[in-house]
């Protein structure tokens, strides 16, 4: 495996194949001078003197490395491997990095251009490689991806199925912006979507004495045992009996009392429409301001009341008296000087109204003017706002969070201190209130409604930007709800267990990004497709694609005797057009409505054309893969 990147998910990635499915890794980074930090993690763990005793604590954590914390090292526990030092990947380092004889390639640079010139280097060194790229740009990632898998089969001679080399292009944004935006939500599903696919997964409550709790389709987790302790261990890697349990079986599902579970709740195929305002288009009530809307309603009531009179005064038809009132409202009709005297009071009143008319007119064009101005322009928070979302930071991953509380129509004010920011045209799309200036500043987040708001996500990318501001916002509103976007494990650690003794009534958490996306791109190296991933407190729950030929832990058995507890559980079987799935408790679970079919019998005997959606932990995924067991490793 070679791993080429310039930031942390480079190194998260690296520990994961080393630690979790024992390959083989070359790592190639900018020289030591532009190279980022390596993980806490890794330092530590590459600092060993002993490769026994890090081996036997690797076996002593089994199940640990599902923690978001990541597992492995530079150095690696189980798999060998080399660094290399590079600016750029260029083909003479891809060459010396043994792209021609590598299994699969990951190119996780920040920058979307540099990883496609590699990508098509790489394509042209070695067609059979397995390409895994990192682009932020997800229409265009479609078509490089095609565009690679058809150089890779047209090299090899044959099409796609010909042993050709394929490409999966992943975004460690979308990876992480479901569980970032559903942390922030207490009660809201935690969603992973890809391709149509979507996963809610559902965090619920220990049931009170009495009541049964609703497994869904299925119990994907047991939260910790002191989840709801302020003084607890969540957030921490502890996987002990009071720790979380991923994947567990009825029995355990029985025996856990008081513990809260996260649910497989729903399946759909489509996403949860945007917000019907999203088109830049104002309402009518947003056009003109309230008071506005009442001085026109007056003229108006003042028009029909002139009218009424005039027909009352003269005797003619209501449509003729309304076409004579507006004619002297804006004074173009002829003096009635030889009209009697109630004719004349009528004409001046109406005269009268037409002058308060004109500024009223003058009013409305200049704010709706303002207004289709400001659709384009940044908002500012409404003064009644409440209840809402404050996220800081509208960089790949805000913008990613951003769009994704929207589409669940949470209320969102941002804050940000560069007016160029990747993330501010969606929220102009989006009109969502922008508040610009630098968070550490005082006055920012109070323009910000912090006092008022349900939760913080703290989502730049300078930890103690984060952590300042998290620090500011408990002083104000000492209850609010904090997410913090932290590099560091142990200052992440060491960061939530501080604040969660100190403020025991509110919620916090801290994640990170290469942590929630490092288990998707090792995954998608070793040739599976992983849908998406859900984290359970500091552990990740990945969902794959799988097919069942090859594997002997699923080929030739039910779905109830291939399921392993704390390992792997199939969810669905994918089916083609016309076919259903034995046992299937009615027609309309077949494929024709559905090229899914969920809540499969237990008796089903999985085939070896089957394609299953599972899922798994990381170690169990690596284990599934079989490549262990190929190389005599014993964890």
């Amino acid at each position: 495996m070679v791993v080429c990147g310039d930031d942390g998910l480079a190194h998260r990635l690296a520990a994961e194949l080393r630690g979790v499915y024992r390959e083989q890794v070359t790592l190639v980074v900018p020289p030591s001078g532009r190279r980022v930090r390596q993980p806490v993690v890794g330092r530590a763990r590459a600092a060993s003197a002993a490769l026994r005793d890090m081996v036997n604590a690797a076996v002593n954590r089994t199940g640990n490395s599902d923690a978001t914390g990541g597992t492995g090292s530079t150095g690696g526990t189980g798999g060998t491997g080399r660094e290399l030092e590079a600016t750029e990947p260029t083909e003479d380092v891809l060459a010396d990095a043994g792209v021609e004889r590598a299994t699969a390639l990951a190119l996780v640079y920040d920058d979307d251009e540099t990883n496609i010139r590699a990508a098509l280097t790489a394509r042209r060194l070695n067609p059979r490689l397995q390409l895994v790229l990192r682009l932020y740009n997800r229409r265009l990632g479609q078509h490089i991806e095609e565009l690679l898998d058809q150089s890779a089969a047209l090299a090899s001679g044959g099409g796609p199925g010909s042993g050709s080399g394929s490409t999966t292009v992943l975004s460690d944004a979308d990876t992480a912006a479901p569980a970032l935006a559903a942390t922030a939500l207490v009660g809201t599903s935690k969603v992973v979507e890809t391709d149509g696919l979507l996963l809610r997964a559902v965090e619920r409550n220990p049931p009170r004495p009495g009541e049964v709790a609703d497994p869904g389709l299925c119990t994907l987790a047991l939260l910790s045992a002191t989840s709801n302790d302020p003084a607890g261990a969540d957030g921490s890697e502890d996987s002990g009996e009071n720790g979380p349990q991923l994947l567990p079986d009825a029995a355990a599902v029985e025996a856990a009392t008081g513990r809260g579970t996260v649910a497989l709740e729903q399946v759909s195929y489509s996403g949860p429409p945007l917000p019907a305002g999203r088109a830049g288009v104002p309402a009518f009530g947003e056009l003109f301001s309230r008071r506005l809307r009442w001085s026109l309603a007056g003229l108006a009531a003042c028009v029909v009341a002139l009218a009424v009179a005039l027909m009352v005064v003269t005797g003619d038809h209501p449509l003729h008296a309304t076409y004579v009132t507006l004619l002297d409202l804006f004074s173009i009709n002829e003096p009635a000087h030889n009209a009697d005297i109630g004719r004349q009071i009528l004409q001046l009143l109406s005269g009268f109204v037409g002058l308060l008319l004109l500024p009223v007119l003058l009013a409305a064009v200049l704010e709706a003017l303002g207004t289709f101005r400001s659709a384009s322009t940044l908002r500012k928070p409404p003064r009644g706002l409440g209840g809402h979302v404050v996220l800081l930071g509208l960089g790949k991953i805000g913008t990613r969070v951003l769009t994704r509380l929207r589409e669940m129509d949470i209320p969102v004010v941002c804050v940000e201190a560069d007016p160029d920011a990747r993330g501010m045209a969606t929220a102009r799309r989006l009109r969502v209130p922008v508040v610009l200036g630098d968070v550490t500043q005082e006055g920012v987040l109070e323009a910000a409604k912090i006092h008022r708001a349900h939760s913080l996500l703290a989502l730049t990318s300078v930890d103690t930007t984060n952590l300042e501001a998290v620090l500011y916002a408990r002083s104000v509103r000492s209850r609010l709800r904090v997410v913090l976007r932290l590099y560091d494990d142990d200052f992440a650690t060491a960061v939530y267990r501080t604040l969660r003794a100190a403020h025991p009534r509110a919620l916090t958490r801290s994640r990170s990004v290469t942590h929630l996306a490092a288990p998707s791109f090792a995954g998608a190296m070793m040739g599976r497709q992983i849908l998406g991933a859900i984290p359970v407190e500091r552990r990740v729950l990945l969902f794959a694609a799988v097919e069942v030929a090859g594997h002997p832990q699923l080929e030739g058995k039910t779905v109830g005797e291939a399921f392993r507890a704390g390992a792997w559980r199939v969810l669905a079987l994918e089916v083609s057009d016309g076919e259903r799935a034995a046992g299937a408790d009615s027609p309309s679970e077949g494929a024709r409505e559905s090229r899914l079919v969920w809540e499969l019998p237990d008796t089903y005997v999985l085939r070896g054309s089957d394609r299953v959606v599972l899922a798994a932990t990381r170690r169990g995924l690596a284990e599934l893969l079989g490549r262990r067991a190929r190389r005599g490793v014993d964890v």
